[in-house]
């Protein structure tokens, strides 16, 4: 009971503050409605400072808030996107902020049309704790770029890293530009429900859901970034250990707790044994062991930990055949949350793992015959956030692209799409809506506002009442067919 009061108390800080600071940042940018360049890109210019100042005090935190999460990960897929993606828009900025002419009819002459981009206001964000250093730093940098100033909102289950982003960011940046609130979910409902210019969530499809509702009290545009399953289809002629080999990488990395991980496998009917060989060689190859490897991450907390494993006794007890690849076959002790990563074959759609995006080190084999029964069970599932297909026939490939749905697509690799910084990033349907990265971020956080210009000459006297002269009826003539 007092941990709930002491929690209650801190939240209504943490909110009360937050509200504070969303009136004064609304109040500054009243003031400074559209920063110059020189302004967003000593913004960014600092933003990449002080993370390759302190790129070794996040690895720890990050490390402390897993149990036990690589170094290697989260230079890779933290701090080197985050870099890459501040000197992106460094480099791309005046012409991002350019405005841009558009065509004039004759019917408008003279006049000039253009387009021009403008900061939407205040900008908030709710990251995930998956990848807490990344999924804050990305979307900051679009909005910054944008001129917008940003309220952020970290994630409670990566406290550590979570309280060391929130103190760095304080000591460099004014509160009234940028802006980070710690505390418990309810902290983050309360975050959802402002009046932003616009939102941008990353998590799952049922948490989405509600940030939506929130949002749609005020109106707030969102950029939703969720998750779903994310397919990997194997075709029937790639070399197998190209295909294994690179959803080993995508699986094993971060164990699976990447919204864009494989989260099945469609194998040709009879090539099933030998990827699951192919699988357990290059698993191998890249992790000889799990229990004293550091570069094989943890599971996030006990509670993920639990569910991942309540998925593999539902699948066993419906029929499963489950496969733990684990080179050593070593034991874990209690309170030690490394997983080895399970294939999951003759699954069914009546398992958990087939229902809920697994979003761990479990990976579903499905069978297929004919490629495009591998399409149409894709198809007639919800739209999910990624999509990975290996082959090398230009003609499938292509095929495969006109006739599935997804957010994004790799062929012959994975994860490899979120990290290139001149292509949106995003999902459809129930794996989200909205895009940014690069050019696509800063459109995202930006009022594209159409501008019509006349001078002095004035030729819509043309169509002025009283109607029905001789000019009118030539308007009409030129212009209606």
């Amino acid at each position: 009971m007092v941990t709930n009061v002491v929690q209650l108390t801190e939240s209504k800080k943490h909110i009360q503050h937050m509200s504070r600071v969303f009136d004064d940042q609304k109040s500054a940018y009243r003031k400074n409605p559209m920063p110059t360049i020189e302004q967003r890109i000593e913004n960014l210019q600092t933003l990449k400072d002080i993370l390759l100042k302190n790129q070794d005090r996040f690895i720890a935190s990050i490390n402390s808030d897993f149990s036990s999460r690589s170094a290697d990960e989260t230079l890779l897929a933290e701090i080197m996107p985050a870099i890459q993606g501040i000197n992106y828009a460094i480099k791309n900025l005046s012409k991002w902020m350019k405005p841009s002419k558009r065509h004039v009819s004759l019917l408008f002459q003279p006049a000039s049309n253009r387009v021009e981009y403008q900061p939407l206001g205040v900008v908030g964000v709710i990251v995930p704790w998956n990848y807490p250093l990344f999924l804050a730093v990305g979307p900051l940098t679009g909005a910054l770029a944008a001129g917008n100033r940003v309220m952020i909102k970290m994630s409670e289950y990566t406290p550590e890293t979570s309280q060391l982003f929130k103190d760095i960011i304080e000591e460099f940046f004014p509160e009234n530009l940028i802006s980070v609130t710690t505390g418990e979910a309810d902290v983050a409902i309360e975050f959802a429900k402002k009046p932003w210019g616009h939102l941008i969530f990353t998590g799952s499809t049922a948490v989405g859901r509600h940030v939506m509702r929130a949002a749609a009290e005020n109106l707030t545009p969102v950029t939703l970034e969720l998750g779903g399953k994310s397919p990997a289809i194997i075709s029937a002629d790639v070399p197998m250990n190209d295909a294994a080999e690179r959803i080993v990488f995508g699986k094993a990395f971060n164990v699976g707790q990447t919204c864009v991980a494989p989260d099945y496998v469609l194998c040709p009917s009879d090539r099933i044994e030998q990827f699951v060989e192919s699988f357990k060689t290059n698993f191998a190859t890249m992790y000889p062991s799990i229990a004293d490897n550091k570069d094989f991450s943890s599971i996030i907390d006990a509670r993920q930990k639990a569910r991942l494993e309540h998925y593999l006794e539902d699948a066993k007890n419906k029929g499963a055949t489950v496969i733990q690849i684990n080179p050593k076959s070593e034991k874990f002790p209690e309170g030690v949350r490394k997983m080895p990563i399970h294939l999951v074959l003759n699954a069914n759609d009546t398992m958990l793992v087939m229902q809920e995006e697994i979003f761990g080190p479990i990976l579903p084999v499905v069978p297929y015959s004919q490629l495009d029964e591998a399409i149409n069970y894709i198809n007639d599932r919800p739209h999910p956030l990624a999509l990975y297909y290996f082959g090398y026939d230009k003609d499938a490939q292509q095929h495969v692209l006109e006739n599935t749905h997804s957010g994004g697509v790799c062929i012959n690799d994975t994860l490899m799409h979120v990290a290139q910084d001149d292509m949106p990033f995003g999902g459809v349907g129930t794996s989200g809506m909205g895009h940014y990265h690069g050019e696509e971020g800063f459109r995202t956080f930006s009022n594209a506002k159409g501008v019509f210009a006349k001078q002095k000459i004035n030729s819509g006297k043309a169509i002025h009442p009283p109607h029905g002269s001789l000019l009118h009826k030539a308007v009409y003539s030129l212009f209606i067919r």
